[in-house]
């Protein structure tokens, strides 16, 4: 044990802990570190702190105290995604660090953490999502009155390469939609031709379809941007929504549906008809593959991203795959190109 000023540090284990005193009252606090030196750095902090008359009432926020502000902030905010982040907090966040003080995770323990989710197979995009509320959490802590928490701690984020290559010709779609059940068929259609995130999709209202006007309107509400936008009714589409619109259930406004009932996230008979005519796709490829033949039919990318709901081109060009057909058609164009300048080369010598 050691002396420094008003204050102390001890090990506990292989810890360093720093006791210290508040207008008499004695604290003892972890250092979260095994380290000597550390522990008089925070020690002085502690002791420099006290004599300029600060509070230094020691951190007592866990992981699931930062988590809870996660949650409050995206029930204030109203995000749409909080499902998704209040399942990743019980399920992974919770049991393995949520009871751990937020002033001991410290780098060492973002690496153990990663390490134990990466030996339950979890992939590391997944692990950079839950780390990242995480890092909210600590962010809002910060901005507390008074703060939760006296610093945030670096976080790593892991390197992803989990981009998917799928996307799907128009013979494919023929045969897919062929082998789909009826009440994915249209689904595919809209999907194919516009590009729609399936969450649009699930939540559309036959209001919102104008089959006079050949139009769709997608609610703000609906769009995963918060912005309202018209997408076309054109080709097949035509046809097959009024395919859908004779198997309207009565008292369903839903466009897409499973007898009345609403769609879930994974759709039932799809993996089964992908398997059939030997496709390994994803409803998000279709995404893909419609901004794809938007670019070939030279639709304006402005008017493209409109229908496909893209807000900014770096993310659009993300799915705009090059495929070998098109890279085989781009060489053949530059040979006759280079053709035609070769009498002029003859000319010039």
């Amino acid at each position: 044990m050691a002396g420094r000023g008003t204050g102390t540090i001890y090990l506990r284990g292989s810890t360093y802990w720093i006791q210290y005193y508040v207008r008499g009252r004695q604290f003892n606090e972890s250092t979260g570190s095994s380290d000597a030196a550390e522990a008089r750095r925070q020690l002085k902090v502690k002791v420099g702190e006290a004599a300029a008359g600060r509070d230094v009432i020691p951190e007592r926020a866990t992981i699931n105290d930062l988590c809870a502000l996660v949650l409050a902030d995206y029930r204030v905010r109203k995000l749409r995604d909080i499902a998704n982040v209040q399942w990743r907090i019980n399920s992974h966040i919770q049991p393995m660090i949520g009871s751990l003080l937020a002033s001991r995770f410290t780098p060492p323990q973002v690496r153990q953490y990663v390490e134990r989710r990466r030996g339950d197979s979890a992939s590391d995009s997944t692990i950079n999502r839950e780390l990242s509320i995480v890092r909210r959490g600590f962010s809002l802590a910060l901005r507390e009155d008074p703060p939760l928490v006296r610093r945030a701690p670096y976080i790593l984020k892991l390197e992803e390469d989990n981009t998917r290559q799928g996307f799907i010709e128009h013979p494919e779609y023929i045969a897919l939609r062929a082998a789909l059940p009826d009440h994915l068929k249209t689904l595919l259609v809209v999907g194919y031709h516009c590009g729609n995130r399936l969450g649009e999709l699930r939540k559309l209202r036959w209001p919102q379809v104008d089959m006079d006007s050949r139009e769709i309107r997608i609610e703000k509400a609906q769009a995963k941007g918060k912005k309202p936008r018209t997408l076309p009714i054109y080709g097949d589409m035509v046809e097959w929504l009024e395919w859908q619109l004779k198997r309207r259930v009565p008292g369903c406004e839903l466009v897409f549906h499973w007898e009345g009932k609403p769609l879930g996230s994974h759709l039932k008979g799809w993996d089964r008809s992908c398997d059939a005519v030997g496709l390994d796709l994803h409803f998000h490829d279709l995404r893909r593959s419609a901004i794809r033949n938007m670019e070939r039919a030279g639709i304006p990318r402005h008017i493209a991203m409109g229908i496909s709901g893209h807000r900014t081109e770096s993310v659009y060009r993300r799915y705009d795959i090059v495929v070998e057909g098109d890279l085989q058609a781009a060489g053949e164009k530059l040979a006759r190109y280079h053709e035609k300048q070769m009498p002029k080369l003859r000319r010039v010598k």
